[in-house]
């Protein structure tokens, strides 16, 4: 299957307008820096590094890096064209189409890799899309990744959704267990790092594409959830949340 044949290609095009919309307005980039990012990034310094935007979209996670990393070396990824283009334009920094899931790739390695919520678009052909993912990272390179998980408690009224929503494309994607994540990896990576997150504020602000959260209730309702998701990250069990955070190393 080449890249233009994919039909997440094709798909993302089509909504890449409202997701833009909706994942990057000022409430939901507080919640993707306060609850994703941070965390995800702690202890980390990368100055200086080469770093692979995965599935970059148009660029957000890039330029939040810029900000963060003075001197990163950035490139982005994507299976979208569109999506390269805008990268380019915002970022300053090149993009290239590139299909994961074909365990292929001919390109300079990196020092880290990113991916925010992409690897679930790849949930047919993860082993393949890990190979991809370590052809490109040298040894002891980083591997930064955000995904749904799985072993939530509301899975099957996430896969109901799935279903009947034109954002999603349920042949193609789907939630992850981290532990089966990392077996399909067939022990070219290593668990650095691990934890679970996702609660109201991810549905009602992060997700508001998917609840169709019109951006002025949003603004309303922020300050409350941003609070009550702080208070719901404490609890202990892994099927309480939405989603989860990990860094892998390559081994």
């Amino acid at each position: 299957m080449t890249v233009s044949s994919n039909p997440q290609a094709q798909h993302y095009d089509r909504i890449l307008d409202d997701y833009d919309r909706h994942y990057y307005d000022p409430d939901s980039l507080q919640y993707r820096e306060r609850f994703i990012l941070k965390p995800l990034l702690e202890g980390l310094a990368l100055g200086g590094k080469r770093v692979a935007d995965l599935a970059s979209g148009s660029g957000e996670t890039s330029l939040y890096l810029t900000r963060r990393f003075p001197g990163i070396q950035l490139s982005g990824f994507d299976v979208s064209p569109e999506a390269c283009r805008r990268y380019e334009s915002r970022v300053g920094a090149p993009a290239r189409q590139l299909d994961l899931t074909l365990g292929e790739y001919d390109g300079p390695t990196f020092d880290a890799a990113i991916i925010m919520g992409g690897l679930h678009h790849c949930a047919k052909h993860l082993p393949e899309t890990l190979q991809t993912i370590g052809r490109m990272l040298a040894p002891g390179g980083t591997l930064l990744m955000f995904e749904p998980n799985r072993d939530y408690l509301l899975e099957p009224v996430r896969q109901f959704w799935y279903g009947r929503d034109h954002y999603f494309d349920q042949d193609a994607e789907a939630a992850l267990s981290h532990d089966d994540l990392l077996k399909a990896g067939a022990g070219a990576f290593e668990s650095e790092r691990l934890q679970y997150f996702g609660g109201p504020a991810f549905f009602l602000i992060y997700n508001s594409l998917v609840l169709r959260v019109p951006h002025s209730v949003k603004a309303h309702i922020s300050p409350a959830l941003m609070s009550a998701e702080a208070l719901y990250g404490r609890l202990p069990m892994r099927w309480a949340f939405a989603s989860f955070l990990a860094r892998w190393t390559r081994r």
